[in-house]
Parts: C-alpha cells; sequence; structure tokens
C-alpha cells in the first residue's frame, strides 16, 4: 500500500491580480446588468435603513440615475437614500473582494463582488457615501485605465493588494451639500457600446424596469391581486422608486393590461393565475403568477414582459428564458407571461446571477414548475389546435365566396354554374365539420355557425336566380346569351386567377349593357 505523508501548505498563499479581472468586467458580460448589481445594493441598503429606523418604515426607498451625456462630463451616477457606509468603516468595506457580511442574511447581494462590476466599464469608478452622525462624505476612486494596462501588463507582479493600492484613492469631501446618508455610484466617461448603452436612458430604464425591485403601474389592473398574494408570503418586497434624470415618475414594470400582439394588434390579459410551489422540506419554496391571454404565439421581446421568470429578493435572475426547459416544448416559454419569486433560502442565485446554484432544492422546484410547465402546455396547444381550425374556416370560407361570386354573376351557362355548385358543397362540408370542432369555444363556434349560415343562404339565393338574371344578359336573345355564356365559362375554365377573370367578365357585362 503506498504511504502518503501530509505536508505543511505555504504561509502565505497567493491571491494573483487577475483574481480581480475574474470578478468583475469578466463576470458581466452585459454591460446593463452592472446597474442590476447597483440598483441591488441599493435595495439592501434601503431595507437596512428601514430596519434601524433610518426612514420610516412605511416610506418607499428612493434611488436617482442621473446621466450626462455631453462629452467633457460623461457620466452615470446612481444615488440611493439608503443607510450607508460609516465612515469608519468605508475604506475597508469599499476596498475587500469578497467576504460580505451579508452573507448568511436576507440581503440580495451577498457574495461582495457585485459594486466592482463597472471596473471594466468606465475610465473611473467612485464611490461616495455617508451614514447618520458621520462628520464627512468619503469618496473611494478606482482608476480604471490604470487598473486595465496593469492586468494587461505580463511584466507587473503585484499582488492583489499592490495592485488596489495602486489604482484606488480614498479621500474625503466637505459634507456641505450632501444628504445626512446616502451611497453613490459613479461611472466617469463609460466606455461606448452599441448606441453608447451604458448612458442611453430608454435602454437602461427598460432593463430596470424588468429585472429591479420596482413596483407594478397604477394602470395594470391585476396589480394589487398580484401583489397581495406575493405579499402574503414574501413578507417585504423591497420596493423602490427609481428616478432617471429626475423623472417625475419612477420606473414601473412593464407588465400592462395588453400587449402588441403584431403590427395592428393587440391581445388582452384576461386572468391572473396565482401559484405556490412547496418546498422540497414543506413550507412555502416559491410563490408567483401567471397572466393567461389568447396564447397567441411568442410575445414580442420588445413587450419586455414575455417568459416565467425567476425572482430572488424581488431581483430577476437570469434572463426571460431561464425556466424554459419547465415546458414540454421550450417555445412555450416566449408565449408566457409571468414570475416565480423563490423563497427557500437554500435556492440561491450564482455568482453571475444569471441562474440558480444547482442542489436537490433546486431541482425540486424545477419539477414543480414543470407541472405549471406542462399545464400553460396545454393551453398554447389548445389555441394553436383553435387558431388553426379558424384559419382552416377562413381558407374555405374564402373559396366558397369566391365561387359565389361566380354564381352570383349569373354570367356562365348551366352546366358550369352545376359543376361550381358541386365545389362549394365539397368545401361546405369541410367547413361545417370545423364548425363542429369540440376544441372552439361556445362563442367561437357560434360565430363560425353564424357565418357558415350566410355562406348557405347566399348559395341557396343564388341558385334560385334565372340564368342571366339581373344583369345586361338577360336582355339578349337566348341563342346569343347561351354563346356568351359559354364563352364566359370558358374564360373561368382557362384563367388560374378567378379574381381577375371575374374582374374581365364584370367589364364584358357592363359593356353589353
Amino acid at each position: 500500500m503506498n504511504k502518503h505523508t501530509n505536508i505543511s501548505l505555504p504561509a502565505e498563499i497567493v491571491i494573483g491580480k487577475d483574481i480581480l479581472e475574474l470578478v468583475s468586467s469578466a463576470m458581466y458580460v452585459d454591460p446593463l446588468t452592472i446597474f442590476r448589481e447597483y440598483i441591488q445594493n441599493a435595495a439592501d441598503s434601503i431595507d437596512e435603513a428601514r430596519a434601524v429606523g433610518v426612514i420610516d418604515a412605511e416610506m418607499v426607498g428612493r434611488v436617482d440615475i442621473v446621466i450626462d451625456v455631453n462629452q467633457p462630463t460623461r457620466s452615470v451616477k446612481i444615488r440611493d437614500n439608503g443607510l450607508g457606509v460609516h465612515n469608519g468603516d468605508f475604506a475597508k468595506r469599499l476596498t475587500a473582494v469578497g467576504g460580505s457580511r451579508k452573507r448568511g442574511t436576507s440581503a440580495r447581494g451577498f457574495r461582495g463582488v457585485g459594486r466592482l462590476a463597472g471596473l471594466g466599464y468606465c475610465q473611473e469608478l467612485v464611490f461616495r457615501s455617508r451614514s447618520v452622525g458621520d462628520p464627512v462624505v468619503q469618496e473611494l476612486r478606482w482608476d480604471c485605465r490604470v487598473f486595465k494596462k496593469l492586468l494587461s501588463d505580463a511584466s507587473y507582479q503585484g499582488s492583489l493588494h499592490e495592485l488596489i493600492q495602486a489604482v484606488a484613492k480614498v479621500s474625503e469631501i466637505d459634507p456641505e451639500g450632501w444628504p445626512e446618508h446616502f451611497y453613490e455610484v459613479e461611472l466617469v466617461k463609460p466606455v461606448r457600446i452599441g448606441k453608447d448603452t451604458l448612458l442611453n436612458r430608454e435602454a437602461i430604464s427598460q432593463y430596470l424596469a424588468q429585472v429591479a425591485p420596482v413596483p407594478f403601474s397604477p394602470e395594470f389592473k391585476f396589480g394589487s391581486q398580484i401583489r397581495g398574494h406575493l405579499l402574503q408570503h414574501h413578507g417585504d418586497l423591497g420596493e423602490i422608486h427609481i428616478h432617471v434624470d429626475d423623472a417625475e415618475c419612477p420606473i414601473y414594470r412593464p407588465y400592462r393590461n395588453d400587449y402588441a400582439c403584431g403590427e395592428d394588434r393587440r391581445d388582452e390579459f384576461t386572468d391572473a393565475e396565482l401559484i405556490t410551489i412547496e418546498g422540497r422540506d414543506g413550507g412555502v419554496g416559491a410563490v408567483g403568477w401567471l397572466l393567461h391571454h389568447g396564447y397567441l404565439g411568442a410575445i414580442p421581446s420588445g413587450e419586455g414582459i414575455g417568459g416565467l421568470r425567476a425572482r430572488k429578493g424581488n431581483v430577476q435572475v437570469g434572463d426571460p428564458r431561464i425556466l424554459a426547459d419547465i415546458f414540454p416544448e421550450t417555445r412555450f416559454a416566449s408565449w408566457t407571461v409571468g414570475e416565480v419569486h423563490v423563497l427557500d433560502p437554500r435556492v440561491v442565485p450564482n455568482g453571475r446571477r444569471d441562474d440558480f446554484e444547482q442542489n436537490a432544492h433546486y431541482d425540486h422546484l424545477i419539477s414543480r414548475l414543470s407541472e405549471i410547465g406542462s399545464h400553460v402546455g396545454r393551453m398554447c396547444r389548445s389555441s394553436s389546435m383553435v387558431r388553426n381550425r379558424i384559419k382552416a374556416f377562413d381558407i374555405g370560407a374564402l373559396k366558397v365566396d369566391e365561387q359565389l361570386r361566380i354564381l352570383e354573376q349569373g354570367a356562365i351557362d348551366a352546366p358550369s354554374a352545376e359543376v361550381i355548385v358541386e365545389d362549394i358543397r365539397s368545401e361546405m362540408f369541410e367547413i361545417k365539420r370545423v364548425t363542429e370542432a369540440t376544441v372552439l369555444t361556445d362563442a367561437d363556434r357560434s360565430l363560425l355557425a353564424e357565418r357558415y349560415t350566410d355562406l348557405e343562404s347566399r348559395l341557396t339565393k343564388a341558385r334560385a336566380r334565372p340564368s342571366g338574371g339581373g344583369n345586361a344578359l338577360s336582355a339578349l336573345p337566348e341563342s346569343e346569351r347561351a354563346v356568351i355564356q359559354r364563352m364566359i365559362s370558358l374564360i373561368y375554365e382557362c384563367s388560374a386567377n378567378r379574381l381577375a377573370a371575374k374582374s374581365l367578365v364584370d367589364r364584358i357585362v357592363a359593356r353589353l349593357g
């Protein structure tokens, strides 16, 4: 048997400079996610302020985002009215990498790296804060240009501690004119990405409307019902008001009473289904809701509402397709509108917050959600079947209408008319079967039956009309009328386009008059 001898580890574990890149820009591929990180920290700070009585328990926390697009001073500031960081803790807490004091609490962020998200996206990353009773405002300024230069410099062998010392500076600011308690992040001269995404008011607002813990719009008729259900299990949703460039109205969640499902078509939400999911060990593991609608197909991504979305701490985790695998067909994820708020403390987001850490409790959640996915899948398929039936009726009815118009024209000979009547009967037999389909709602069945009856009535009237009745042909001698009717019948028989042929025949009959 081989003998193993334990040896001591080095007295000092080397943590190199590259770790800072891994926990900052390398973790946040989508630049807009840095706003989620800073808003998440702001929401936690506001919760702390409320817990210790710095702000009133009923007061909604506020976050202001100020965007400056002027070339010399390009910047974006994110300031909250939360607890802030005490002067005595400021430098230590804001230069720490990992080791957050929030781990094990109900706070949304707990890994201590989210505030570093902006390092790869601006020339300077600045933090300012003050807590109640602090004599000064303190500021930590990261020089991101030097930071990137040292990271790419293979000859620089400094440790993580030495790198931070080289790029970060702490200073004090006279408190006059500053709030009594606040926390502020400023990205100075953000890099230009796409359409200057990091300074794009619309893009920032639309993103935060989907991911941040902001309230439903007062215009959303299901908002109170859903919020009441969430509060019953969630306790405090930690909602905050986010104002961009001092806008009067805060950012609201994007859900409204209907949505655009085409260029000139809208579908209305008809019902909110409330969801409660039991945890693996009992208790409530998650709560949520679904908005039911016509299930007319994939919801356009521009609406910002599609997908069964996951939230933890009322902040979105991942993208709208995070739970796509719970559906019998993943395409049904984009037909769905709803959310799942994870309450089980053992189901936690991963470091990038683009998914959850895999464990037995998360597997149990997915298993239970799959039941909901199957339920929605059946609704999607049923809706698709209904639309296909109605589409089949519409196609058949269009063919019948085209044939009836030729009969009603009264310009073809009797044998040709009988052929058309047989074609109409055959087509009407098929659309009659559609009106009896069990997948149709009573309202749809009634509407299609009414349309079928109308076509049937037109056929009866057209057959009862004498040959040439009601047009210029009726005034012609019978022998001449028969020749013209045969000629017109041949026009229809030889034409690949019945509509064009009918238009031509209409002109011929008019000229004969």
